[in-house]
């Protein structure tokens, strides 16, 4: 039976006497069922440069690692004892951690980022506490974002596409029998997988504290919920955004909805205003359109997605014209009343009065960082603009223990980039380290149909970058599966660097179009040239045709080629 011995704990605290360099850590591992286990992980230890000593005790379930942290972090040494079999490190002794209270890393806020950055500190053998309240678990995606707005979409799609087929021959009816049945297969949808992908994936970690509370600092390593304070050597804010609701005469007087509120609507407004052009407005208004509702949209700047290239605008707002919705740019909002049930809006079209009744205003006018109660003057943390967080390139606040991560930052709102920042932002807490988030190559969607997708750098982007770029456009009509589909609504637009072919940007607006945004990255990511894509072999009457199609286009009149063009 092995065992700690004295003489090697007292080696090892003379040397962190006598180094500054040299660190000690006492781990409790998990797994072991033999001696051969101990000496195992011994092993593994002992490949790593800058270990001097490593002692393991199966009876005891612990190891005494000793190295120098000029070389080695703590996070390597905990990988190197996961790696090794089954085990696994469980905790720390020492000075890491002090109490139940104390912890590897607090996280204030209940989303996508928060969980992403706990389940890592955990796999990095430390603990985390989340602490969560204002939106249940899983933050805006799950509850009141992508989940439920996605899922409503495919409804209205459904509706939509069974009330008017594309194939002559063929007719066919619709009806929307019960909607509050429509909403609660909606809900019941997001409580599964609120469950299955957030409460369940943490409820058997010993590692991750769940508290529900309001969070705020009262030190730059100390955080009070529920009368209670905690303590971490670091902290992440994930307390992501909500809507922004502008400064409108009576607007708040004659109530509107935002995404929070009209998914849980459970009878369809027959006329609906939404103030916005961005993409959740523009998700939303063809969402209650397709359902029924006359939706008209008002559009404070020259088109709707107004940081997208007018082209791409102008082309999707036609379409969406084409199936009855109304949209209106370069307008100002000047007041809203309420009379009865009904709400008026007063506006101007380029200077021109006008007004416009509503069952119901959907507020779509972009979002605020959650920052307003979390005391970060305590902290000396700043904020800008509609209370968003800066951040550097590893997530660090201007207080370098506080990491920020997700909708909070402001920068991008995707769950996915969320969830990315919120592993990085722990790999370099726990890490004591400074690894870079890299968003250079990041696809993105706006689900609406056709989508609007895209990935790397569009023209204007590449004009400012100053390279010498070129862009060609197909559009669907000149893609077989469109054509086959009756379909041919979109274009795919790629954009190449002239001087070495290399792929940098691609914009789409295309029925499914999301679904090309992977080759693109991974074109991108990798420097694959044009000609490349041109050369692949892309299955006949598949939409990602389209790319080799798109790729063809920079040299060649793809109307003049036959099917199965090389």
């Amino acid at each position: 039976m092995r065992s700690i011995r004295p003489d090697l704990q007292l080696m090892f605290n003379k040397r962190k006497k006598t180094n500054n360099r040299m660190k000690e850590l006492e781990l409790d591992i998990a797994g072991m069922t033999c001696d051969h286990c101990a000496a195992s992980i011994e092993k593994n230890l002992s490949k790593l440069k800058g270990i001097q000593k490593a002692d393991v005790s199966y009876p005891k379930g612990k190891a005494i690692v000793a190295f120098d942290d000029s070389t080695l972090d703590k996070a390597s040494v905990i990988e190197a004892v996961n790696q090794t079999g089954k085990y696994h490190v469980v905790g720390e002794s020492g000075k890491e951690q002090s109490g139940e209270n104390h912890h590897s890393l607090i996280i204030i806020g209940g989303g996508s980022a928060a969980f992403a950055a706990a389940i890592r500190t955990s796999e990095l053998g430390g603990t985390a506490l989340i602490i969560n309240k204002g939106l249940p678990t899983g933050g805006t995606c799950i509850n009141v974002g992508c989940v439920p707005s996605k899922t409503l979409i495919r409804t209205a799609e459904a509706f939509h596409n069974a009330s008017r087929p594309r194939f002559e021959g063929i007719e066919t009816t619709a009806t929307i029998s019960d909607f509050k049945k429509v909403i609660e297969q909606k809900r019941e949808m997001v409580r599964d997988l609120r469950q299955e992908k957030y409460v369940n994936v943490i409820k058997d970690d010993p590692n991750i504290t769940l508290i529900e509370g309001y969070g705020k600092l009262t030190q730059a390593n100390q955080v009070e919920v529920n009368n209670s304070i905690y303590t971490a050597e670091n902290i992440l804010i994930a307390t992501g955004a909500s809507p922004f609701i502008p400064e409108i005469p009576g607007l708040k007087e004659a109530g509107y909805l935002t995404n929070e509120s009209a998914y849980e609507l459970e009878d369809l407004p027959k006329e609906l205003v939404i103030l916005g052009g961005g993409y959740i407005a523009l998700e939303n208004a063809q969402l209650f359109s397709r359902l029924g509702s006359r939706v008209t949209v008002l559009q404070r700047s020259e088109h709707v997605l107004s940081d997208q290239p007018k082209e791409l605008a102008t082309a999707l707002t036609g379409y969406l014209e084409g199936e009855g919705l109304t949209i209106l740019t370069n307008t100002d909002i000047l007041e809203v009343t309420k009379s009865d049930k009904k709400r008026s809006i007063r506006f101007t079209v380029k200077g021109e009065k006008r007004e416009l009744e509503a069952d119901q205003i959907l507020v779509a006018t972009g979002r605020q960082g959650n920052t307003e109660n979390l005391n970060l003057e305590y902290a000396g943390i700043d904020t800008k603009g509609r209370g968003y967080i800066p951040v550097d390139e590893t997530m660090r606040t201007n207080t370098p223990n506080i990491f920020a991560a997700g909708d909070v930052v402001g920068e991008r709102q995707f769950v996915y980039t969320a969830a990315y920042e919120g592993k990085v932002a722990a790999e370099n807490a726990m890490r004591e380290s400074h690894e870079k988030a890299d968003f250079s190559v990041l696809p993105w969607v706006i689900f609406t149909d056709p989508q609007v997708a895209g990935v790397g750098m569009d023209e204007q982007q590449a004009e400012e970058a100053g390279l010498n770029y070129q862009a060609t456009k197909l559009t669907l009509d000149n893609v077989p599966r469109s054509i086959a589909a009756r379909d041919t609504r979109g274009f795919i637009k790629l954009i190449r660097n002239k001087d070495n072919d290399h792929l940098i940007g691609a914009r789409i607006l295309a029925p499914e179009g999301s679904e090309l945004l992977m080759e693109l990255a991974m074109a991108i990511r990798h420097g694959i040239t044009i000609q490349s894509l041109k050369s692949e072999f892309h299955p006949y009457l598949t939409l990602s045709e389209g790319i080799k199609l798109a790729a063809l286009t920079f040299d060649k009149d793809v109307n003049k080629l036959s099917c199965c063009a090389v």
